[in-house]
């Protein structure tokens, strides 16, 4: 049981693979196609593990088909003479412009596989046009017994998958500030603070992969979920502002400024990552985001700490280059405050989408 309960996403997958190909198998009779394999193999290959993929998956074997038939049939027509030799002149013909297409837009990459399947397949009694139009309705019988059962059979919509990376990201974001603002006495390992940079910036082109499904499914009226672009906006600003902050404390501080400012500095980085690990789980749980106001005094403390040592005159008589980095590391601090209010706001919006779409399933039930 427990293999179970651990591979359930796969054994759902594999469940809608199962489903759609018997149903486009069913349907090709009802709608008079001679052959069932194009509808049969489509519904199998488009099918993915959530809505948003699916149709992404549809779409491009749909317009790749569409466009490989259209240039088999007019290769065809051109050179009509179906001896071997000149069979293999249309086949170099559709194929060179055909694979190009496919080399530079993967979207297309079915086309040069229609075309070839019906230069090699059509018969003169048959001709290209019936072929053709054999093959295009297959596939979007396929396509359609796949759309049916992606979302009727245990649909898996993207919007969580995509909640789950961006907490992942952020849950990355709170493990590298607290390396990074532990104080101004240690510096952290370049290793380990290289590879948390890797990880966020890895984890958050996963979750803009994923916006991109969301987005589909958003424009398709198929689930009701938030914009996700805006997330993807701040966890990109969050990470810029800890490269920053990492850049601001690679060099080490003088020992004035570094007994002045340790305290608070880490009290302020401690606040910071409790919020961020917070959120992390509320973003992941797509619930509401976590109060800022302990991380806004922390900051605020901050604030008025260098203040306090500007009025003091303690900065006039530092060097140059530490007063700069005194200053960046404050509007390094102030730029990441307003960046996790952003947070907070697209937190929000992801928690609100969840609760609208709950409540659509509960009135669906009624």
């Amino acid at each position: 049981m427990t293999w179970f309960r651990n591979h359930r996403p796969q054994l759902r997958l594999a469940l809608r693979i199962t489903v759609a190909g018997l149903l486009a198998y069913v349907l090709c009779p009802l709608f008079g196609l001679a052959q069932s394999y194009p509808a049969v193999l489509t519904a199998v290959i488009v099918m993915q593990a959530s809505v948003g993929a699916s149709l992404k998956a549809m779409m491009d074997r749909f317009l790749g088909s569409l466009g490989g038939a259209l240039w088999a049939v007019g290769a065809l027509l051109a050179l009509q003479h179906f001896n071997q030799f000149s069979t293999g002149v249309v086949l170099a013909v559709a194929l060179v412009p055909l694979a190009i297409l496919a080399a530079f837009k993967p979207a297309y990459r079915t086309a040069p596989t229609t075309a070839v399947i019906l230069l090699l397949t059509t018969s003169s009694v048959a001709g290209p046009f019936a072929s053709a139009i054999q093959r295009m309705l297959g596939i979007g019988v396929g396509s359609v017994a796949a759309l049916v059962v992606t979302l009727l059979i245990v649909p898996a919509r993207t919007h969580g998958a995509f909640a789950e990376k961006a907490g992942r990201a952020v849950s990355t974001m709170s493990e590298l500030a607290s390396i990074l603002l532990k104080g101004l006495s240690e510096t952290g390992n370049p290793d380990t603070i290289q590879r948390l940079h890797d990880d966020i910036r890895k984890t958050i082109g996963q979750a803009e992969a994923l916006a991109d499904e969301v987005q589909r499914e958003r424009a398709t009226y198929l689930a009701p979920a938030p914009d996700p672009l805006p997330m993807c906006r701040a966890l990109r600003r969050l990470r810029n502002d800890l490269a920053m902050v990492g850049r601001i404390m690679s060099e080490p501080f003088p020992d004035s400024i570094r007994s002045a400012l340790s305290d608070v500095t880490t009290a302020t980085g401690s606040a910071i990552v409790r919020f961020l690990e917070s959120s992390s789980k509320a973003i992941t749980r797509q619930q509401h985001a976590p109060s800022l106001d302990p991380c806004e005094m922390e900051i605020a403390r901050f604030a008025s700490t260098l203040t306090e040592l500007r009025r003091r005159g303690l900065l006039r008589e530092l060097p140059d280059e530490t007063v700069g980095q005194v200053f960046g590391l404050a509007f390094t601090i102030e730029q990441l405050h307003q960046n996790l209010k952003e947070l907070v706001d697209r937190t929000n919006d992801l928690a609100s989408g969840h609760i609208t779409k709950l409540e659509a399933m509960q009135s669906g039930r009624r």
